[in-house]
């Protein structure tokens, strides 16, 4: 019987997703089985070749993925564990029997599961066990390809770069630019930046956490509407933006209300003369200070209690 190899990608970055890959190999392994190891050890190039094969050929494969916002909201430990179990879910649905289960590292994260007995877990199994490398293999391909995605939907972080990890290039960006909807709130620095809580079952206090997921449903938002987003919480010490954004040959200066309550109303309602008159003062500075030569426009976003967009209004 055959072995289901599992491994993560992504534990430690401040931004992106945690993908865990799991996969099973012909038992009679072919020739370019040979060549799996660690995809940490693997160029790029190679990496993405062996992707492209074990997607082709293995019997099984299988990629769980765990978005920032679960991340914060579970804990980094039971983010492993559904992972992991969205991974095996995968590979079940393409009904190929397997023997033996092997986990990269020291932790079960299938304990609990009708599966749980059949885990053997294994310290560096990613660059012993080739079904373990390649379950790394193509996990670390498809996260790569997501941040190279996320790079171009937020500019400015680098994340076709550095792929979410904390390098000082990137922690300078956030210091700059402030966090956008991939970054994980419950990871120093970003905690300590925004006041992060992890939320319980109860209503979430924290305000500047709620302002936060409220401004990331805005920029979901906008993105899915075409926007581009320049910044998040950009700040300097004479005004503050929550969103910029940019649409064709215009640009956005979004102001963004968030209620811990179900209660309705339109997103200009909390626009007030002094607060317009702040967000026409901050949009004038920011031009003059980037030169940007693109036509200013107002806006403001009204988020309910449930994080839902209720309106985004452009303000004439």
């Amino acid at each position: 019987m055959a072995i289901l190899g599992i491994d993560e990608v992504g534990r430690g970055p401040l931004a992106g997703p945690l993908v865990v890959g799991a996969v099973i190999l012909p038992e009679a392994h072919p020739e370019w089985v040979l060549e799996l190891k660690d995809s940490k050890k693997l160029s790029v190039k190679k990496r993405e070749a062996l992707s492209e094969v074990i997607l082709a050929e293995a019997l099984a494969t299988g990629l769980g993925w765990v978005s920032p916002f679960e991340i914060d909201k579970l804990g980094i430990g039971e983010a492993l564990r559904l992972a992991t179990r969205r991974a095996v879910e995968e590979v079940r649905g393409c009904n190929v029997p397997f023997s033996q289960i092997i986990i990269d590292g020291k932790v079960n994260f299938l304990s609990g599961t009708s599966l749980g007995e059949f885990v053997s877990t294994v310290v560096k199994a990613d660059d012993l066990i080739k079904e373990v490398s390649a379950a790394s293999i193509i996990a670390k391909v498809a996260r790569d390809h997501y941040m190279h995605e996320m790079g171009e939907k937020f500019p400015g972080y680098g994340f076709e770069k550095h792929v979410g990890y904390g390098t000082a290039k990137h922690i300078a960006a956030i210091r700059e630019l402030g966090v956008c909807p991939e970054h994980r709130r419950s990871f120093e620095p970003i905690k300590s930046m925004v006041g992060f809580e992890r939320p319980g079952t109860n209503v979430v206090k924290n305000t500047t956490f709620v302002g936060g997921l409220g401004e990331d449903a805005v920029c979901k938002y906008l993105l899915d509407r075409g926007h581009v987003i320049v910044a998040r919480n950009y700040k300097t010490k004479l005004y503050e933006i929550d969103i910029i954004s940019t649409f064709g040959d215009e640009i956005y200066f979004t102001e963004v209300k968030t209620r811990k309550n179900d209660m309705r109303g339109s997103g200009l309602e909390y626009v007030t003369k002094e607060k317009l008159a702040k967000m026409r003062f901050a949009a004038e500075c920011f031009m003059k200070h980037t030169g940007c030569d693109m036509s200013p426009l107002l806006a403001a976003a009204s988020v309910n209690g449930n994080f839902e967009v209720e309106d985004w209004v452009v303000i004439r």
